[in-house]
């Protein structure tokens, strides 16, 4: 039954290692019934991202920098305690997860090249400044 919905894809051919995932439970907090103190629903996800094989190694070592500040000894963790039941708190865990290191691996952005603006452009510019320098100038009645 308990048969989660395949594997969280990161990029590409690249997704989340069943085995490698720690999964731990304890109780949301919140209000709730009679029910509430007796299930472990809310779900923590836990991947050793240091110790790692299932990513490339650029991917890793990108990883580990972008996420250096969430990592507690090389692991990365990722709570989810939203919904009532464990199992689609586990779902949304492994997403959040998925989605997380899919964003920490992206390759950088290409370098943005500085356009050039065209000289005629700025050379208008500088002229309607001018002239309304000039319109403003001629509203000063200073004839005394």
């Amino acid at each position: 039954m308990d048969v989660m919905s395949g594997p969280y894809v990161i990029r590409g051919s690249v997704s989340l290692p069943e085995a490698e995932l720690i999964w731990r439970f304890s109780r949301s907090s919140g209000p709730g019934g009679q029910h509430v103190n007796t299930s472990d629903s809310q779900v923590e996800l836990r991947f050793d991202l240091a110790r790692t094989e299932a990513l490339p190694e650029v991917w890793k070592a990108r990883a580990l920098e972008r996420l250096a500040s969430r990592l507690v000894g090389g692991v990365v963790s990722v709570r989810a305690s939203e919904h009532r039941s464990q199992w689609r708190n586990r779902e949304t865990a492994a997403v959040r997860l998925a989605a997380l290191l899919a964003e920490a691996t992206a390759p950088p952005p290409k370098p943005r090249r500085p356009t050039r603006i065209p000289r005629g452009i700025n050379e208008r510019r500088l002229r309607e400044k001018k002239a309304r320098g000039q319109t403003k100038k001629g509203r000063t009645g200073r004839d005394w």
